[in-house]
């Protein structure tokens, strides 16, 4: 029987998540092309942080080879870009001048870095953080310059700093609101965070609008002028603030596009041949960067690349959890305290800050601060809608606490 063809754009993680869960259910279904503009393998984005601040080698976050790719029988096309798409004719092609024919098309084109567009955004000192390329033109650049100015306070941002700060240069981070990853944390777990990020040497400008960057000459800068007047010295800028879908190409080859790629329920565009999944997609209305969400959208894509047509894409609760300089944080569901009751945990001298919200006898959001341990126990809760009205004395003492009230 022959093999029907499927084109993967982009050799990110949602792409190829989707390629080694089709490879599980239906390994002999498709002859597979994956192009991929950077000149490697598929590799785990989300480890480029422990990479800048030198606790791992690139070599070690690469989840695919191209070793792999040839033993799988995938034709890997590295360091080119997909220029257009002829929908009519089913077929790619790329900068290079290549084009490959397909009966299914997988669009994984991810997002793209957010760049203020503030005077001298443009200059050779001026980095976004988004892929190994990125880190490494900051290492290199770190050689010589050794003040850097971090725009945008958000996970990213703060995960590019402590890289800076662990390779021992001078950091400052710049953020336009009062409080720390305000899309992850409330206010008090914000203010804690950024104290012991201070107590480790990290600098910050907080509710600091940025006006211009300001330029010695090509190669080198002089400071950052913010809207209130006052100038921050800097050799090196870092933009951190944000992403946005990568669509150019969908919009280009005429598929609705909204913020993002529309796509329904088993991750199919408009076009019935075409399927995207991650960070390009929107999903009634709603848009991704977490890998637990494009993991899920990677398995159902594959379930009807495979024609099984078993799979629908249901979102869920997220959680964040992360260690930033040692510091443990995280955050589920609705934190926002809008008709919500709060119980809070405060151990000042262990530093584990605790706040639960409940609404209708039900956990809403968890954020936790310094003690983590009971976070997926939380994240369950949330999930599940269990009435916690039985439990609620204990609720934010944790689990095992918990267990031992009973």
């Amino acid at each position: 029987m022959k093999k029907l063809k499927l084109v993967v754009i982009g050799n990110g993680m949602a792409g190829m998540r989707t390629v080694d869960e089709l490879l599980k259910i239906a390994p002999d279904m498709y002859d597979i092309t994956v192009i991929g503009k950077e000149p490697y393998g598929n590799y785990n984005r989300i480890m480029l942080s422990p990479v800048l601040a030198g606790e791992k080698h690139f070599d070690d976050i690469v989840l695919h080879t191209q070793k792999w790719y040839k033993k799988q029988g995938i034709v890997l096309v590295v360091g080119q870009m997909v220029v257009d798409v002829n929908r009519k004719k089913k077929q790619v092609i790329t900068d290079a001048g290549l084009s490959f024919d397909y009966d299914r098309l997988l669009l994984a084109t991810g997002s793209v870095p957010f760049i203020i567009p503030i005077p001298n955004h443009n200059h050779a000192c001026v980095l976004s953080f988004r892929d190994i390329q990125d880190v490494e033109a900051m290492l290199l650049a770190t050689q010589q310059k050794k003040r850097v100015a971090v725009i945008g306070g958000g996970l990213l941002g703060l995960e590019a700093a402590n890289g800076l700060l662990k390779r021992g240069v001078d950091v400052t981070v710049i953020h336009d609101v009062p409080c720390l990853m305000n899309r992850q944390l409330d206010s008090e777990a914000a203010h804690l965070l950024q104290a012991q990020l201070e107590a480790n040497g990290m600098k910050f400008r907080m509710g600091a609008m940025t006006k211009e960057i300001v330029a010695k000459d090509d190669q080198n800068l002089s400071h950052i002028a913010f809207k209130n007047g006052e100038d921050l010295a800097t050799d090196l800028v870092i933009m951190a603030v944000g992403v946005r879908p990568n669509v150019a190409l969908a919009k280009q080859i005429g598929l609705q596009v909204d913020k993002a790629i529309l796509v329904n329920d088993t991750m199919q565009s408009y076009d019935p041949c075409i399927y995207a999944v991650g960070e390009c997609v929107q999903h009634r209305g709603s848009l991704f960067g977490l890998v637990a969400p494009l993991y899920e959208q990677a398995a159902v894509c594959a379930t009807h690349l495979a024609e099984f047509g078993i799979g629908r894409y249901i979102q869920k609760a997220t959680a964040t959890t992360l260690k930033v300089s040692g510091v443990n944080l995280f955050s589920a569901g609705d934190f926002s305290g809008a008709n919500a009751e709060a119980l809070v945990l405060r151990d000042t001298t262990s530093g584990v800050y605790k706040r639960l919200f409940i609404k209708g006898n039900k956990l809403v959001g968890a954020v936790l601060f310094g003690d983590v341990q009971d976070g997926s126990w939380y994240f369950d809760l949330i999930k599940q809608q269990q009435d916690v009205s039985a439990m609620r004395a204990d609720l934010v003492f944790g689990k095992q606490e918990l267990a031992d009230a009973i």
